[in-house]
């Protein structure tokens, strides 16, 4: 398709479940246009791209793996045949251990798979469609482009019993930091979405644990998050409401990490 397209395009990887579903959906209700990617086959998500792509929207979906290199380079080189430009990357798509064990006894190989998956993978992704979109910014100044980091409170708050899953997540604060710096001269801002307790598939596992912590006053906010929370988060940032926050972390947690007496 051609550049010329006038609706803003992003990318959010884990976009058809979770908390990347709560974002795709808020970003094609801003007007942009989708490339949702999963590792899911296409048949297993065609109900997820129908709703979004309801009353002509633009939305594509490309089974890729974002912890592996080709599936990278394959994921953005079909968001450009189909779109022609990128404007919004939402690095989203992550994994908790297959099995939770304490630090004392976790295994290399768990910790090899998110390191992969969760840090390996939207680093150079990020790296890639950083390029990109320096070269939309060379050819027009008019370019506006934003990259928007999912973490969780994980980055901070220690978990023993998945360390490896806390480590990613505090690289992945990193990265945020590293690219706003390296970004800057472009004016392409970079974020941290920083969520806590959202119910999603990933938490399903263990409602029963969190409903009794939030039910005895683990967070400010007596609720679970949902992944539209996290969804206005990012269609805040993608819209430019924040131009002027390059770096910056938003927390939507519910008050979980205030420090309280």
């Amino acid at each position: 398709m051609s550049t010329k397209m006038n609706k803003p395009v992003a990318l959010i990887t884990g976009g058809t479940r979770g908390i990347g579903l709560g974002v795709a959906r808020a970003l094609v209700h801003e007007g942009c246009s989708l490339c949702l990617c999963g590792v899911r086959p296409e048949e297993q998500v065609r109900e997820v791209i129908e709703e979004l792509g309801a009353g002509g929207r633009e939305v594509m979906y490309v089974q890729a793996d974002v912890g592996e290199k080709a599936d990278r380079a394959r994921l953005l080189a079909e968001t450009r045949s189909r779109f022609g430009r990128l404007d919004i990357l939402v690095n989203n798509a992550g994994v908790a251990p297959q099995e939770r064990r304490d630090i004392l006894e976790a295994t290399e190989e768990s910790f090899e798979r998110l390191v992969r998956i969760n840090l390996q993978g939207p680093y150079f992704l990020t790296q890639a469609a950083a390029r990109w979109m320096v070269e939309q910014k060379n050819a027009s100044v008019a370019f506006r482009g934003c990259i928007i980091n999912v973490s969780s409170v994980s980055a901070t708050v220690a978990s023993v019993n998945r360390g490896e899953y806390c480590i990613t997540k505090a690289g992945v604060a990193m990265a945020t930091q590293l690219f706003a710096a390296r970004l800057g001269e472009y004016d392409i801002p970079v974020y941290e979405i920083r969520p806590g307790i959202i119910k999603t598939d990933m938490t399903s596992g263990v409602t029963a644990k969190y409903d009794k912590l939030i039910g005895g006053g683990l967070l400010l906010q007596g609720r679970w998050g949902l992944p539209e929370d996290v969804g206005r988060a990012a269609a805040m940032l993608a819209r430019g409401d924040l131009a002027y926050s390059t770096g910056q972390v938003i927390l939507v947690d519910g008050g979980l990490t205030t420090q309280r007496l």
